[in-house]
């Protein structure tokens, strides 16, 4: 229709053309007909060639389809059928309409395989229908052209269900189809879920009751997925009568494992012999959240997951409600059916000791960074007291005695070193303080400290010490060893307020074997070892597992800080011992310390003789260099005044590259190197070791707010060098500095 309207404007353009006497216009519309000419003649040649080419596809078609007996249409990108075989002869003209018979909405199905064909090549999907299960797929097989082939499949695939009573439900719950087995127990005019199972809803995996002609039947249910569109096939397996068997009720009693039966929603059916003596009389019916918790979430939410599988079999530790002591058990879920009813064994396991290892690691983990916190303040606050005990000792320089102000400088110092103290405990208990070890008689160390230890103990407590005659000799901190018998005695006699007796007694203790006590092992050996006895009010045994732990004290508000114990386990520790405590609430406590003894006393190292404090500066020392490399501005101004007031001369720099440039300088002489360990950019050792490439041989005495042992492992070692530990004196720093000059 269209070819001959565009002609016949063809024609009559021409025609005009032909007989208009200007010649412009009658140019224009000859070639203007001419045009539309050619257009008509291209529009007949695309509709013939369309038209061989469907007769083309129709042949081949044809020879290769036409025998088949599953329906088979060729079909452009819209749906309209350009070829059907022998056995898909109708009338419809779309592929959607030829499907009508089979599917009710047939559409979205087209579409769906029509994509993914655009994608693929072809696709095809399995659909159970009320006349059974019909396969439809898809081939490209030209542009914009689809073969469509429809065919049913016989239900008798690998898992031969085909026999079974059977059903197909949509997505929502309706019935589609219903196979002949199931067809014939039920009857045919029962089509609807409700008149076909009596207990509703379905739970898969479960028995459930159906209606038959002949009455009611149980049966298991089974359900598997019947295509991915989401209908479910619910197959029905008849169960036997006398074959449902239960659990022999002995059995479950008699085994030696602990084990509960639970509902599917985690209520107690019955627990057996292993598990009553694990946990106690369990009452029936209560729920696994009221007798467990410690999961994180609602124990029911955890019951739901093993229900659907995802947490079935995965153990969960969990604390047991009101039991006298803490009794923590691993609980694991198996799902079981019993007489037609699903539910769970749990099968417990008592992980007490495991969860007790866990908080001690966790509790050493957390002993770790109070002691790496308390190291890095212990560094701070080491550097603003050596600032604030310098400048005071500068002070007191200048003021006499008898000088109204010289007494409150005195305070300032004095408090200063309460401070210090302070700081050596934070250290003590996170075992990073300086140690000057020397080989000790405990007899003749304890007799020094008695009178002191008299007057802490006071009047109404009475003190007695018995040692060994022939006790071995100990090496250790004379200092830090006084702390720790002071730490005891002051807490013996805090816990009796009353009055009575502390005993200090000192033995040899060999061990042939190594000993096992307190989740700790102690080597063979020989060992010394003191025991502070006192007759108070005993340590209760919930708090005896935290009483070394730091800041923990049982003391009122402001009578302790609960660093005292703490503060004799790090010493204890660090020296290379053990401690104990056994304590009996009412008849009093006692403290064991087990100290390695030391034999090799010729290989002692000499004791170092007392520096002199604070003597006047010596002609050969009064010409002495001194490099002084400090960050802390506060202390580097205290510590050059001090060492310029003894005659020294002394240049300052604030970090380690500046002294490197000072000493670029060859014509400067420099005695000895004083320098902080930790410096922002390049630390003390590292900028003192590149100096002596070019200065070998020069003093060096370090100095530092952290423990010796924090810096020296994996350092390079100086054999002219001392260590100064913060804060420090006046007449430290110069005593210091005058042996390094001296040696």
């Amino acid at each position: 229709m269209r070819e001959a309207w565009l002609l016949g404007l063809g024609i009559a353009t021409g025609i005009v053309g032909g007989v208009l006497p200007h010649p412009v216009i009658s140019t224009l519309l000859l070639t203007i007909a001419g045009s539309l000419l050619v257009l008509v003649v291209g529009m007949v040649l695309v509709r013939q060639a369309r038209r061989l080419r469907g007769l083309w596809l129709r042949y081949r078609l044809g020879h290769v389809l036409g025998a088949d007996g599953a329906r088979c249409l060729a079909a452009d990108g819209d749906g309209a059928i350009l070829y059907r075989n022998a056995a898909a002869a109708s009338s419809a003209a779309t592929v959607s309409a030829a499907l009508l018979d089979r599917f009710a909405h047939p559409d979205p199905l087209l579409a769906r395989l029509q994509s993914r064909a655009r994608q693929r090549g072809a696709a095809h999907e399995d659909v159970v229908t009320g006349q059974g299960r019909t396969r439809v797929s898809v081939h490209v097989i030209g542009r914009k052209t689809y073969l469509w082939r429809i065919e049913d499949v016989a239900d008798t695939g690998a898992d031969d269900t085909g026999a079974l009573p059977q059903l197909v439900l949509s997505r929502s719950g309706v019935v589609l189809s219903v196979n002949e087995a199931l067809r014939a127990l039920i009857g045919a005019e029962r089509n609807d879920l409700e008149r076909i199972v009596t207990d509703l809803p379905l739970r898969p995996g479960e028995e459930h009751e159906l209606q038959t002609l002949s009455g009611l039947l149980r049966c298991f249910v089974a359900e598997v997925e019947a295509t991915s569109g989401g209908n479910r096939r619910i197959i029905f397996l008849p169960v036997a009568a006398g074959k449902v068997e239960s659990h022999d009720p002995t059995a479950f009693e008699t085994l030696p494992i602990a084990m509960l039966r639970l509902t599917a929603g985690g209520c107690v059916i019955a627990a057996n012999q292993a598990a009553r003596a694990l946990m106690g009389e369990v009452e029936i019916g209560r729920g696994l959240g009221d007798l467990f918790e410690g999961l994180g979430r609602p124990v029911a939410d955890w019951v739901a997951d093993a229900r659907t599988g995802r947490a079935e079999r995965r153990p969960e530790v969990m604390r047991l409600r009101g039991h006298p002591s803490e009794l923590f058990l691993q609980v694991m879920l198996s799902r079981v059916v019993v007489e037609g009813r699903s539910g769970f064994i749990a099968v417990l396991t008592d992980a007490t000791q495991l969860k007790t290892l866990e908080a001690q690691f966790v509790q050493a983990q957390k002993m770790q960074a109070i002691g790496q916190l308390a190291g890095g303040v212990a560094h701070d606050f080491n550097n603003l007291l050596t600032a604030i005990s310098g400048h005071c000792d500068l002070l007191m320089l200048r003021h006499h005695r008898a000088d109204p102000d010289y007494a409150d400088l005195d305070q300032i110092s004095q408090n200063v070193n309460r401070a210090a103290a302070l700081v050596r405990q934070l250290l003590a208990f996170s075992r990073k303080q300086t140690m000057n070890p020397e080989v000790l008689d405990l007899r003749d160390t304890l007799s020094e400290l008695t009178h002191l230890l008299n007057r802490l103990v006071g009047e109404r407590v009475a003190l007695t010490l018995l040692h060994d005659p022939e006790l071995r000799p100990i090496r250790a901190d004379k200092r830090q060893l006084e702390q720790v018998i002071m730490n005891l005695v002051v807490n013996a006699r805090d816990a009796m307020p009353a009055g009575g007796e502390i005993r200090i007694e000192t033995d040899n203790l060999t061990l042939r074997d190594e000993l096992g006590r307190d989740h700790v092992t102690i080597p063979h050996g020989d060992y010394v070892q003191v025991r502070v006895i006192d007759q108070g009010s005993g340590i209760a045994p919930e708090v005896m597992g935290k009483i070394f732990e730091p800041f923990f004290t049982t003391k009122r508000a402001g009578d302790g800080t609960g660093l005292g114990l703490s503060t004799v386990y790090g010493i204890v520790k660090q020296t290379g011992g053990y401690i104990f405590c056994d304590s009996t609430p009412g008849a009093g406590t006692t403290f064991t310390i087990l100290l390695p003894t030391y034999d090799r006393i010729e290989e002692a190292p000499p004791p170092v003789p007392a520096s002199p404090k604070a003597p006047a500066a010596e002609q050969s020392d009064a010409s002495a260099t001194i490099l002084l490399v400090e960050d802390e501005a506060p202390v580097r101004a205290f510590a050059t005044r001090a060492l310029k007031l003894r005659g020294y001369v002394v240049f300052e720099a604030e970090s380690g590259e500046e002294a490197l440039r000072i000493l670029e300088d060859e014509a400067l002489m420099v005695d000895v190197f004083v320098s902080d360990v930790i410096m922002p950019g390049m630390d003390g050792p590292c900028w003192v070791a590149k100096a002596m490439e070019k200065r070998p041989g020069t003093a060096v005495v370090f100095m530092s707010g952290y423990a010796e042992d924090a810096f020296r492992d994996g350092l390079p070692r100086f054999p002219n060098s001392s260590f100064l530990p913060k804060p420090f004196s006046l007449s430290d720093l110069v005593a210091t500095v005058q042996e390094r000059i001296a040696r």
